[in-house]
């Protein structure tokens, strides 16, 4: 019988629909069922494509025996911390404090009024590895509960007291200027992996955000040492295990220091990340291997993320069925050269075998190899490479495929927005900038309320109980703002302005200019969740300071532009010790130090071929965080283009930065010249 899961939204609760656990959904429901109960809450906090969690699910939810023992002696809540980061952060900063690590599965147990006194992550069934099993996690839990809740709660009461001693205090609200960039790029440079591009030891995450910042910190100062770390990391991952070489797209991790074997699942965020990260990269040095991997990245998360409603779903999972019923991880992606064989023939399995560095003993497990790109002595037929990986990627697809999570998140579509725009406006793929587009719409139509707040997520078309958080308003802004830029349409300005007043009027400490994760007016948890470091998305308070830098940019608005500098005193503060976690702070800090400039075109109409000519100059301009308002002579649809006229009759372009204009220009050249240098 299903428990009460079976009516959300998540595809995470979902998996755990038919659980014996009798599970609740976070809710005031469920503590005040453990308050006339007497008992404890078991949290346990997850995501649809965590391994583990597949695990923990199969050894402990899915057993009868020890779904008693928790039905008997707690309230269980289920949570997908996708769908509610709010909760995640508060009891992960918990789980981190007192463990000195964290991870999913989070399994955390609470007093019933959300105090948190144990926490662990994964338990397994019997006892291995020094780890107790679950069983005499819960045993114990239980006993203390009953034998010593005096000195449980007073533990809880502690925790919680820590944790709001915790208060960010990060100096002063001033910006970073020339020396913090260059110190952090002296920090990034220290903990570069030269032989191998990226930054640190295994596992090591697609720096995107460090990236962004290399590449801004390069077009700005003409570093040459920001440049080559960034073009050489893009060029490794490309080429390594983490990248999809048959289907294009990221996985979330390598578990190596080489990028040759991933963390399966992939991310929208990622995807959408790096998509734009290699754009950019293109932009930049006219690199085809960076063409190459944008719009492949692209056409994957319009191929196989995107819903029947035009959102995009949040993750592919990393397991899926090998054949024989059974669920392994990257069983979808990884070949033997037996299989190579059976698909391709002796001849050309040989060829796929030398082109994708596929070996007899394997790169991964039970002889099978991720594919890569490894760098080779001889020259290969281009069309027939170009054949082999048709044929096995035709032959991959008649694989059982990944499971999808088919919820939309807000801010990850907000992410996609940016990228797909652009990646679309660079190469003349206007139907990703129409995807683009579509998944916008999604987001106002469905996710936008009257007085414009933002619901975090939907799924097949219904829309989430959840409120968004700080990085919702902030990346749908983003994407807003790039949608404006690309398309020249003055609604999405307009929608990213509604978004970031919310922000400077219920995410910003008015005292401070700090920023919080939660609104004002959100569900009160143990404390109010504040992160400012960029992890594998960017933190809401980095994203935010980078939409009110370009959206005050784009219309004079004083206030943004004021609360954009004062929430980068954070950056100031961070970016010279840990570079690598606040890099899109960093970027956005280029951004601001360089103006940024505003560039503004106009002509007679918008596809008038001289017009467009230097729309999409002004677009592939690599000065940080250049705002873009192009458009039709006396159109009123955007700020920028106020009494600008066309010069002698023919389309120009106007730049201003730091309230100072540029003689306009109709020329491209000039235009290209103002906007790299």
């Amino acid at each position: 019988m299903p428990n009460r899961l079976a009516h959300e939204t998540s595809p995470y609760l979902l998996q755990h629909a038919d659980n014996p656990v009798d599970w609740w959904p976070w809710s005031e429901a469920a503590f005040a069922e453990a308050r006339e109960r007497g008992v404890p809450v078991h949290l346990s906090v997850g995501y649809s494509s965590c391994h583990w969690c597949h695990v923990l699910a199969r050894e402990s939810f899915e057993d009868q025996e020890t779904a008693d023992y928790l039905n008997a002696h707690f309230v269980n809540i289920k949570v997908d911390r996708e769908e509610r980061p709010d909760v995640d952060a508060v009891y992960m900063e918990a789980v981190q404090a007192a463990t000195g690590q964290g991870g999913w599965p989070m399994t955390v147990f609470l007093t019933p009024d959300a105090e948190p006194f144990y926490f662990g992550t994964y338990f397994p069934p019997a006892p291995r590895h020094g780890m107790p099993s679950f069983r005499q996690v819960l045993e114990g839990v239980r006993s203390a509960w009953a034998d010593r809740r005096d000195e449980v709660t007073e533990v809880a009461e502690k925790i919680v007291r820590d944790l709001a001693g915790r208060e960010i205090s990060y100096g002063d609200s001033q910006a970073p200027g020339e020396e913090e960039l260059a110190q952090a790029l002296l920090g990034l440079t220290r903990e570069y992996d030269a032989q191998r591009g990226g930054f640190g030891g295994a596992p090591k995450f697609p720096p995107s955000m460090a990236v962004e910042f290399l590449l801004r910190h390069h077009a700005r100062t003409g570093s040459e040492g920001a440049l080559q770390m960034a073009r050489d990391t893009c060029e490794r991952m490309a080429r390594g295990g983490i990248y999809d070489q048959l289907g294009g797209g990221f996985a979330r991790y390598s578990v190596d220091r080489e990028w040759v074997v991933p963390h399966f699942e992939k991310m929208l965020y990622d995807n959408a990340l790096l998509c734009r990260v290699y754009a950019h990269l293109w932009r930049s040095t006219g690199s085809e291997l960076a063409r190459r991997v944008a719009l492949e990245t692209a056409d994957f998360m319009v191929r196989e993320l995107r819903t029947n409603e035009g959102g995009f779903a949040s993750a592919l999972d990393a397991d899926s069925d090998d054949g024989s019923g059974k669920h392994v991880e990257g069983a979808y992606y990884v070949w033997t050269p037996a299989q190579l064989t059976e698909v391709l023939g002796e001849a050309d399995a040989e060829l796929a075998a030398q082109y994708f560095g596929v070996t007899d003993e394997g790169t991964f497990e039970e002889g099978a190899s991720v594919l890569q790109l490894p760098q080779h002595e001889g020259v290969f037929d281009a069309e027939k490479v170009e054949s082999v990986r048709r044929r096995l990627l035709a032959a991959r697809a008649e694989r059982p495929a990944p499971g999808r999570d088919d919820k939309v998140v807000a801010a990850w579509n907000g992410l996609a927005i940016a990228a797909l725009a652009e990646t679309g406006a660079y190469f003349d793929r206007p139907d990703l900038v129409e995807a683009a587009v579509a998944a916008a719409d999604l987001l106002v139509r469905l996710h936008l309320d009257e007085q414009a707040r933002l619901a975090r997520t939907s799924k097949d078309g219904h829309v989430g109980a959840n409120a968004g958080v700080l990085e919702d308003y902030a990346d749908v802004a983003e994407g807003f703002l790039a949608l404006t830029a690309v398309t020249g349409e003055g609604v999405w300005l307009e929608f990213a302005g509604f978004l970031l007043d919310h922000v400077l009027v219920r995410f910003v400490d008015e005292e401070s200019g700090a920023l919080y994760d939660t609104a004002s007016d959100a569900e009160r948890l143990i404390r109010r969740p504040q992160d400012p470091t960029d992890n594998a998305v960017p933190s809401g308070w980095t994203a935010a300071a980078g939409a009110l830098l370009s959206y005050a940019a784009q219309t004079g608005a004083e206030p943004h532009r004021t609360a954009a500098e004062r929430a980068l005193g954070v950056v100031k503060a961070l970016g010279p010790r840990v570079p690598r976690f606040i890099g899109w702070g960093l970027a956005v800090a280029e951004a601001l130090l360089d103006g940024p400039r505003e560039v503004a075109v106009v002509g007679p109409a918008l596809d008038d071929p001289a017009t467009k000519a230097l729309h999409r100059t002004a677009l592939l301009g690599t000065a940080p965080g250049a705002v873009v308002a192009a458009g039709a002579v006396g159109s009123d649809e955007l700020p920028l283009l106020a009494d600008r006229p066309l010069v002698g009759g023919e389309p120009a372009a106007y730049i201003c930065r730091n309230f100072t204009c540029d003689a306009p220009t109709t020329e491209v050249e000039r235009l290209r010249s103002a906007l790299n240098g």
